[in-house]
């Protein structure tokens, strides 16, 4: 496995990663609070870690990649109160919307998506704990942390509780014994509750992500990611929480923190109104050009939202890259397609049998050896890679891209007819790393049958929970009759609909 390079907040240095268990890398990254649908601020956090856990995964790590979803919050309880609906609707409806537009934007290296409410006796155990141990106590129904029981609180982020003014910040209270000290359990009366030993009330922001990393990943873990926002005071109270409980530290080896993207200028927030929904931005955009829009600048740097034309700019770049992967395909058809059907060795040993070039194109990069010395397309996938794995620079390796992509016109207009398969194969690489780690183009067997399917599925049953939204109940009856006449079964479930072809 090759060595990656990651800035960790902690420390505030590149460092190199170095698993606790190698080859397993264990990731937590906070996710969203679904009170309201989510906002293309949410695809660059999605679409960065996805980044990360695929190019770890290519260079032969095994991650297990967490993320938790607070689905009880103040926030959700407020909409829901506005709105007069069940917070659970809520909660639960813009997170399968978030899900759907994470299948659009290929975001799939999440391995386990953990709600809160899944977890309320993981937190009150971690609460005990952290009773008895003295960093937390009960005040009226509330449970406190105790900030002065931690000396290191503020190594993160360099900054203190204390320095912030009472009231303006940080919330008084006289339940607490200090300003500084925050919520593990919020005892309630009205709304969702659960019981415990300090009575009815719910979790505190903080605790569900220690309670559920712990739980998940254990007392320590190899990389923690979030926005640069969360640094303080949340991931200061993640590390109190967990270190406190546990005695173990770090909490996490490397902390990557993922700047803001910007509305021309400003932060793009919910809370502000100044958002661009990210469903909406999908529909009006191809999702390849989504994630090329949101890699342009390095993760640890502002992203500039200047409206429409940011995005139709991206597109025209990627249509740039795209005009010669298809050339290349093109030609790597019209050199090979007569060889096809045919069986072909496997690294390691045994025989893989494909039936058609498409079918053999997207395997292709792992079925010979890269020769970097000799043949440009995998040197270039080399430097691409070299960028990669110094902190997950993607724009130098796009520039690498590029570049090549100008030299490949030129490439194949001399010598295209006469390329051996090592050698289309060899130019094939920069793209397909392109393709399966950063998801600017999709593999060529994307293009067939079976991925039009499920794309067409996905828009039916779409336009299906939009109908039963709308409580167009025969509209939405109509889709679902359409689709098993199509051969195409619906199971609807409480967390959205499954389909499967019918057997």
């Amino acid at each position: 496995m090759r060595a990656v390079r990651i800035h960790n907040t902690l420390g505030g240095k590149i460092e190199q990663l170095a698993p606790l268990s190698p080859p397993r890398v264990s990731m937590f990254v906070c996710g969203i609070t679904p009170y309201k649908p989510s906002h293309i601020g949410h695809g660059r956090a999605a679409v960065v870690y996805d980044v990360v856990a695929k190019l770890l995964r290519r260079v032969g790590y095994h991650v297990f990649y967490l993320q938790n979803v607070t689905d009880i919050d103040d926030k959700v309880l407020k909409i829901a109160t506005e709105e007069g609906r069940d917070w659970n609707a809520i909660s639960e409806g813009n997170f399968q919307s978030y899900l759907q537009s994470m299948r659009r934007l290929h975001v799939d290296s999440v391995n386990f998506y953990a709600r809160c409410t899944d977890y309320v006796n993981e937190i009150l155990e971690q609460i005990e704990t952290l009773i008895a141990k003295g960093h937390a106590y009960a005040s009226d129904g509330d449970v406190y942390y105790d900030v002065g029981s931690f000396p290191a609180f503020g190594a993160l982020s360099g900054q203190r509780m204390e320095m912030l003014e009472p009231g303006v910040r940080i919330e008084v209270n006289p339940r607490k014994r200090a300003p500084e000290d925050f919520a593990l359990w919020k005892g309630e009366k009205l709304g969702p509750r659960w019981k415990s030993p300090w009575g009815d009330g719910r979790p505190g922001w903080h605790i569900e992500d220690t309670a559920i990393a712990v739980n998940v990943l254990g007392s320590r873990y190899d990389i923690h990611g979030g926005g640069m926002e969360l640094k303080f005071p949340h991931h200061e109270a993640e590390i109190a929480q967990a270190e406190g409980a546990t005695g173990k530290s770090p909490l996490a080896s490397i902390w990557m923190h993922h700047n803001m993207l910007n509305m021309r200028g400003e932060k793009m927030s919910k809370s502000l109104g100044n958002v661009v929904g990210l469903d909406e931005t999908l529909r009006q955009f191809r999702p390849e050009v989504v994630r090329y829009f949101l890699l342009s600048a390095h993760y640890r740097s502002p992203l500039d939202y200047l409206g429409p034309e940011s995005l139709e700019e991206a597109g025209r770049a990627l249509e740039t890259l795209r005009v010669g992967y298809d050339r290349l395909i093109s030609q790597i058809e019209e050199n090979l397609a007569k060889t096809f059907p045919r069986e072909v060795p496997l690294p390691g040993g045994g025989r893989a049998y494909f039936q058609d070039f498409r079918e053999w194109i997207d395997r292709a990069p792992l079925l010979y050896p890269a020769d970097p010395q000799h043949r440009s397309g995998d040197r270039v996938e080399d430097e691409m890679m070299n960028a990669l794995l110094d902190d997950f620079n993607v724009r130098e390796a796009t520039a690498r891209l590029f570049s090549f992509n100008s030299e490949l016109h030129a490439t194949l207009e001399a010598q295209g007819r006469s390329l051996q398969e090592e050698d289309l194969v060899a130019l094939l690489r920069p793209y397909d790393l392109a393709s399966t780690v950063l998801g600017y183009f999709s593999p060529a067997r994307s293009r067939d049958s079976a991925a039009s399917l499920s794309a067409a599925v996905e828009l039916a049953l779409e336009c299906r929970a939009q109908a039963k939204q709308r409580k167009d109940y025969a509209e939405a009856d109509r889709i679902r009759k359409q689709l098993s006449e199509a051969g195409i079964e619906v199971e609807d479930s409480a967390h959205g609909p499954k389909w499967r072809l019918k057997t």
